[in-house]
């Protein structure tokens, strides 16, 4: 009788590596998988030799670098996707990601469980199992941090250890951070351990992608980046002349250029989708960088009540990413009305980094709505191309103003 086969998403860590091997004890054959979404230095062979030596059967490691720039930090770019107003979905837009590959393996290889070593208190668990099971329906999860055995048997990080000391899995020898680390190319997020104390700053020590705005050059760097139907194409150093082109070059140099100068440090306070508060510290460089760029690209070139309309999808998009709804029907109808209202979005944006802030510095557009005859102060009317008489202001005042005096009648009688 073959065993039953389980893909399971492995980093090398201590919980993966341990969730392996209980897995393998458990009677299954376990594929581990690994997907390359950018993370900072990470050794992907190291990753693979230490599945095997746990008791895989194989280990897969999936390039998603490309993919995830194009199909998924572009797609929040686009909306200018922000959750509760501060944070730029960095872990949450990674997961579908991932999920797509993780099922997509699962599929090819047969096998009718996939693996997660989320927590039971965190959202990644609620998103990894949301898109396995939009795009699987019959697919099984298998969540070792809500398996009662399981927990029983690992109250903390000292049982962990033991288990791994029992049976041989390696461990890394340098000294545990007091946070936890989730890290791919869009951003690095840090929470847990002192992070968990909402009044405890953040160590200067433990950012990645980031330079301390305090520490940044004394002089600027002007850049200038260019859309297309909302979608950034080129970025031009003005400083030194650098260009890219390619998405993920393209989004990588933001990184680089936006983290050397200080940009896009956040400590904020959000609301997970089960119920809880947390505490979470992130440095998105690049993402704050583009989001800035095409919100401003947006002013000149979309209409004003379209402009109304895709913020309140951009909301419902961040929500709907957030909260693990990445498949769900009602995100493909906020994508695709998204791709609509980008169909104008096309120019440059020309922007100088300092010390933590981004400046604009200019717009340029073919298809800008902004005429500068009409918003002038020193021409009458609206120039040669329209037709806009100063006068017409006051019946629109008076109109627009109807209802503000009924209302002030009524709390006149009532108040």
């Amino acid at each position: 009788m073959p065993k039953p086969k389980v893909v399971l998403a492995y980093s090398g860590g201590l919980d993966t590596s341990v969730i392996l091997k209980w897995l393998s004890e458990k009677g299954f054959d376990v594929i581990a998988f690994c997907a390359n979404v950018g993370q900072h230095e990470e050794d992907f062979e190291a990753v693979k030799a230490k599945a095997v030596s746990c008791g895989a059967i194989k280990c897969v490691v999936s390039d998603l670098r490309a993919e995830f720039v194009t199909d998924y930090v572009f797609e929040a770019v686009k909306c200018n996707a922000i959750y509760e107003s501060r944070y730029l979905l960095g872990t949450s837009i990674a997961r579908p990601c991932i999920a797509k590959e993780m099922i997509r393996i699962a599929t090819e290889e047969g096998a009718t469980h996939v693996a997660h070593g989320a927590t039971g208190k965190g959202n990644d668990q609620v998103r990894f199992e949301m898109c396995a099971q939009a795009l699987s329906p019959t697919i099984s999860t298998i969540a070792p941090w809500r398996d009662a055995e399981f927990i029983e048997s690992f109250k903390g990080r000292k049982d962990l250890l033991a288990y791994c000391t029992k049976h041989s899995i390696p461990v890394d020898a340098k000294p545990k951070a007091n946070y936890s680390i989730d890290e791919n190319l869009f951003h690095t997020s840090y929470e847990s351990g002192m992070l968990e104390d909402e009044n405890c700053p953040p160590d200067e020590s433990m950012f990645k992608m980031t330079v301390s705005p305090k520490a940044a050059p004394e002089e600027g760097t002007k850049i200038k980046i260019e859309f297309v139907k909302g979608v950034p194409t080129k970025i031009t150093n003005l400083s030194d002349g650098t260009v890219k082109t390619d998405p993920l070059e393209l989004f990588l140099y933001c990184n680089k250029i936006a983290g050397d100068n200080g940009v896009g440090r956040i400590d904020i306070c959000e609301n997970r989708f089960v119920g809880i508060k947390s505490r979470g510290v992130y440095e998105t460089p690049g993402g704050t960088l583009l989001r800035e760029a095409h919100l401003d690209l947006e002013g000149v070139c979309m209409d004003r009540e379209v402009k109304r309309i895709t913020e309140t999808l951009a909301g419902e998009f961040a929500r709907l990413c957030y909260n693990g709804f990445w498949f769900a029907p009602e995100m493909d109808l906020i994508r695709n009305s998204i791709d609509f209202s980008q169909r104008d979005v096309e120019g440059e944006v020309t922007i100088e980094l300092y010390k933590g802030n981004v400046t604009i510095l200019g717009r340029k557009s073919p298809k800008s709505l902004y005429n500068a005859d009409l918003a002038s102060m020193d021409i009458e009317g609206g120039g040669e191309a329209f037709d806009y008489n100063p006068a017409d202001a006051q019946g629109f005042i008076r109109i627009n103003s109807v209802r503000l005096k009924t209302y002030a009648a009524l709390r006149a009688k009532f108040d």
